[in-house]
């Protein structure tokens, strides 16, 4: 069975928000290194992933009523 672009959008965003928090831990741990910066770039490529793959979503929606 397939993921609806919802579900994998959703499951994205959630990611996304997992890695902001390990990134914020780690900073306030110990400060900005190597690995902060890597957890924020992946939240922010999960993220964008997920609000693309909802837009899309979306726009398939719309397109599928009309």
């Amino acid at each position: 069975m397939r993921r609806s672009p919802l579900f994998s959008g959703i499951i994205y965003i959630v990611l996304g928000c997992l890695f902001t928090y390990f990134a914020v831990e780690d900073v306030t741990q110990n400060g900005w290194g190597f690995f902060s910066y890597l957890l924020v770039l992946l939240a922010t490529f999960d993220f964008g992933s997920g609000l693309r793959m909802i837009f899309f979503y979306n726009r398939y929606k719309d397109k599928i009523k009309k």
